[in-house]
C-alpha cells in the first residue's frame, strides 16, 4: 500500500524540512536507512535552517568534495546519487532548490583507467588565448609537478622557486613544541619546469602574499572565508577544487557540461610520459611521492629497446663476448 505524504503548504522550504520530507516520502525502511546518510550529512553542512531557494549548485557540490571527495568510489556515486535523487523529487514537487552541479560528476569505477591525455593536447589547451592566465599556470603545475590538486591548490605565499613544500595526502603533523600550531606538517617538495617558472612570476604580480591561485571576484558578504585562505591585498580568496574542477570542464567539455577533463588527469598524464620516455620506477616514485611500488607501476613503460638491452644481461658468457 502506497505511503501518503502530507506535504507542506506552499513553496518554501528549509534545507532541513526539505529532506525530511524526502525521507518521509520514501517509505521503505532500507531505502530511508540508505538515503538518509548522504542527504542528512549534506543538510548538515549546508545549513539546516536555510531556506532551500538559497542553496547554490556549487555549495551542494563543494558540500559533496568536503563530506566525501577523498572516500572511496562507491561511497562517493552513493552519497552522490542520494542528494541527486532528494533535490530532483524537490524539483518534481514544485520546490524552488539547487541541483548537483555538472563538475560533481560520478566516479568511474576502480578498474577502470584514468585517461592520459597526449603532451600535445596539454600543451594546446594551455596556449589558447581564451584561458585565463590562473588557469594556465595551475594547469601547467599539476603537469609539470604531477602533484595532487589539492596540494598545488592550497600552496600560498607566493613562493617562487622550485622544489615548492606542499602538505601532501595523509601528511604527519609535526612533533609539537611548546607554541608550535596545532596545523603544522611535514612538508615534501615537489618539482615543475620551465612552462611553470615562466608562468607563475607573471601571476604572482598581483597577489605577493596568501594563497597563489585565487578566485577572480572577492568573496561576497554573507560568505565566511578563513583568514589562511584570503590574499589579504586584493582580498580574493582560495580557489576551490570545486571552482577549478569546472573551469577545466567549462574549457574542455565538447558533450555537455561534466564530460571534460579531469584534474587528476594532469598527474596521470604526466607520470605516463615520464614512464614513456624510460623513467625508472624508482624515479616515478620520488616524483609521485608514491608509498608503495604497485601503485606506481602502470606508469613503468621502458622502451623495446630498454628491455633488449635488459634482456642481453641473461646472455651466456660465450655470447656475451
Amino acid at each position: 500500500m502506497p505511503v501518503i505524504v502530507q506535504l507542506p503548504t506552499g513553496k518554501a522550504l528549509t534545507v532541513r524540512g526539505a529532506a525530511d520530507v524526502f525521507l518521509d516520502a520514501l517509505g521503505n525502511p532500507n531505502a530511508v536507512r540508505n538515503y538518509g546518510i548522504g542527504v542528512g550529512k549534506t543538510a548538515e553542512r549546508l545549513g539546516e535552517g536555510r531556506p532551500l531557494a538559497t542553496v547554490t549548485d556549487e555549495e551542494i557540490g563543494e558540500a559533496l568534495e568536503l563530506l566525501w571527495g577523498t572516500a572511496a568510489v562507491n561511497t562517493w556515486n552513493s552519497r552522490r546519487a542520494a542528494v541527486m535523487s532528494w533535490l530532483g523529487w524537490c524539483g518534481e514537487h514544485g520546490y524552488d532548490g539547487p541541483a548537483v552541479p555538472a563538475w560533481a560528476k560520478r566516479l568511474a569505477v576502480l578498474d577502470s583507467e584514468t585517461p592520459a591525455r597526449s603532451k600535445m593536447a596539454i600543451d594546446r589547451l594551455i596556449a589558447r588565448r581564451e584561458v585565463h592566465l590562473r588557469e594556465k599556470t595551475l594547469w601547467r603545475m599539476l603537469y609539470e609537478t604531477v602533484a595532487r590538486s589539492d596540494e598545488i591548490l592550497g600552496v600560498k605565499d607566493g613562493l617562487r622557486r622550485a622544489p615548492l613544500p606542499v602538505k601532501a595526502k595523509g601528511a604527519r603533523t609535526k612533533a609539537r613544541r611548546r607554541g608550535q600550531a596545532r596545523e603544522d606538517f611535514v612538508l615534501e617538495p615537489v618539482y615543475w619546469d620551465a612552462g611553470t617558472a615562466r608562468l607563475l612570476p607573471r601571476l604572482l604580480n598581483g597577489c605577493p602574499r596568501g594563497p597563489v591561485l585565487v578566485t577572480h571576484p572577492k568573496p561576497g558578504p554573507g560568505k565566511v572565508v578563513s583568514p589562511r585562505d584570503l590574499c589579504p591585498d586584493p582580498g580574493l580568496a582560495r580557489l576551490s577544487y570545486g571552482q577549478a574542477r569546472a573551469l577545466l570542464d567549462e574549457h574542455t567539455a565538447v558533450r555537455g557540461p561534466g564530460t571534460g577533463w579531469d584534474l587528476h588527469e594532469y598527474r596521470h598524464s604526466g607520470l605516463t610520459h615520464l614512464g614513456e620516455q624510460g623513467a625508472s620506477l624508482l624515479i616515478l616514485m620520488a616524483k609521485s611521492r608514491h608509498k608503495k611500488p604497485e601503485n606506481v607501476r602502470r606508469y613503468f613503460k621502458p622502451s623495446p629497446e630498454a628491455l633488449a638491452e635488459g634482456t642481453s644481461l641473461l646472455a651466456s658468457g660465450d655470447s656475451r663476448r
